[in-house]
């Protein structure tokens, strides 16, 4: 038999080293097979070339030796007083309806970070002070948070002590004439940044009005793939009513016949690429009303409010999340007020700077005013 051997002096022996060659061999195939089949290996792989996402965080570690908590009741509903389930079956968020704990707790397994943006325009960086200490405060505690603050005036953004994990980002923002244009432009803002920053930054998005306060809790039970706000002057009363733009000529029209709910364009969000998806199309569609002479009645509002009709939000977030305790009092049904107006001038705050004369609606013609149903 010719069979080369390797000996003590280093000469081959093949029956002693085969099986150290197989070992070897079959330990790199088990190293490259958990690299392809692992989680993270199959999400990257995925991936094209070029694709810009946001990396995947070192996962947090939470201690929960227990979840001890009152067991849900099938037959006992947490509120009757109130609708907590669209017919799509989105639940609508209200006090008594969730447990802030069991989802803190999940989406911190998940290691979450969430943007909040906020236009802060010409004189409106007046409000951008009090939203950020009582977001601080209320808005999304213990998770990560970008503020992402789109202003004209970058000098004049207040330096607000902020919690660990948390950081502000000042994003220019051009200061257009009329306060219906920045309204408007919002949507191509939000869609830019979206594409060129949140989608590697953050996991979700939440848009809000700058002349706001956050008043109460306001967590991680709003965070869905794409969620609305109730319109406080319209939360309890039929389609008919509801302000929706109703010229056909209009991308945002909306017919008689049509409509769940009035959505208030002072809050709303959700995922990243749903957000995106959603500011796009809006801000196509007032490009083709622009091309056609028509403004929608309550511009970015309209389109938005078209949008989440035929794009079901999948969650939907009850007058508490927007209120005008001013103007509309407090009623039993809210038993939180957790995100409300600041009391304000609106005809002093829209003047032009330049001229001085107020532009665009008078006073109480804005989302604010609009609360008692004007």
């Amino acid at each position: 038999m010719a069979e080369q051997v390797w000996t003590l002096a280093g000469k081959p022996n093949c029956r002693l080293l085969r099986p150290s060659i197989l070992l070897l061999m079959a330990l790199v195939l088990v190293l490259l097979g958990y690299g392809i089949l692992s989680p993270g290996g199959r999400m990257l792989g995925s991936l094209g070339a070029g694709t810009a996402v946001r990396e995947p965080d070192r996962l947090q570690v939470v201690t929960q030796s227990r979840m001890a908590y009152p067991q849900p009741k099938v037959l006992t509903p947490s509120r009757t007083d109130v609708l907590v389930l669209t017919p799509w079956l989105a639940p609508i968020v209200w006090e008594g309806t969730f447990n802030s704990d069991i989802l803190n707790v999940q989406f911190q397994l998940q290691n979450t970070t969430v943007g909040l943006t906020v236009f802060a325009i010409k004189k409106y960086v007046v409000f951008l002070k009090l939203f950020l200490e009582t977001a601080e405060k209320h808005f999304m505690a213990g998770h990560r948070v970008i503020y992402y603050v789109f202003t004209d005036r970058p000098d004049a953004v207040p330096r607000v002590a902020l919690g660990p994990g948390r950081r502000l980002q000042v994003l220019r923002a051009r200061p257009y004439a009329r306060w219906q244009d920045v309204s408007m432009r919002r949507m191509q803002m939000l869609s830019e940044a979206a594409e060129q920053r949140f989608l590697r930054e953050v996991d979700y998005l939440v848009c809000a009005d700058v002349d706001m306060q956050f008043h109460d809790h306001v967590g991680v039970e709003i965070l869905s793939p794409l969620f609305g706000t109730l319109h406080p002057a319209f939360y309890g009363r039929p389609r008919e009513a509801f302000t929706y733009e109703r010229r056909p000529q209009s991308q945002a029209h909306i017919p008689w016949d049509e409509g769940d709910f009035y959505y208030m364009g002072a809050f709303f969000g959700g995922s990243v690429p749903e957000v995106q998806r959603l500011t796009k199309a809006c801000h196509q569609a007032m490009l083709a009303d622009r091309a056609n002479g028509i403004e929608a009645v309550w511009h970015d509002e309209s389109h938005l409010n078209k949008y989440l009709l035929y794009h079901k939000p999948t969650k939907v977030l009850s007058p508490e999340y927007m209120w005008d305790q001013q103007l509309l009092g407090w009623p039993s049904v809210l038993r939180k007020l957790r995100f409300v107006a600041v009391p304000k001038n609106h005809q002093e705050i829209r003047k032009s700077e330049s001229g001085g004369q107020p532009t665009g609606s008078p006073e109480g013609a804005g989302r604010a005013g609009r609360a008692a149903g004007n």
